[in-house]
């Protein structure tokens, strides 16, 4: 398994977007979807606002891989859901920091619906 290098963590991180796309069982590419990534200390987590059920998060079950685009980096990622209700509240309170100028969006991106559907991001290895 490989790691986030700091520069990576610090760009993606810092990042106002991030776009997200999985690979289908051919191993092309979805359409790149645009989302909020936030960093929890060494991990990078991105949620689906609408849950489950979105387009891309269906996506993401498929494979569990994909690919990230944020603050120049490309990467490709896995993606492993989390569980973990202290990870969930540690990225709670990282979205609301990060995006505290949208407070209205806040809630959404918080709900129980959206943190169903969260993801942390671990790098692969170039060709896995």
């Amino acid at each position: 398994m490989t790691a986030w290098t700091t520069d990576e963590l610090n760009k993606i991180g810092k990042a106002e977007e991030l776009q997200i796309a999985s690979f289908r069982k051919d191993g092309s590419l979805r359409s790149m979807r645009i989302i909020w990534v936030v960093r929890v200390g060494d991990d990078l987590y991105v949620r689906s606002v609408n849950g489950r059920t979105s387009d891309w998060f269906k996506g993401v079950q498929s494979q569990y891989a994909g690919q990230i685009r944020a603050g120049g980096v490309v990467r490709d990622v896995s993606f492993v859901e989390v569980t973990d209700e202290n990870i969930n509240a540690q990225i709670d309170a990282a979205y609301a920091e990060k995006y505290r100028r949208y407070p209205s969006i806040i809630p959404r991106i918080n709900s129980t619906t959206a943190r169903s559907a969260s993801i942390k991001l671990v790098p692969r290895a170039a060709g896995k």
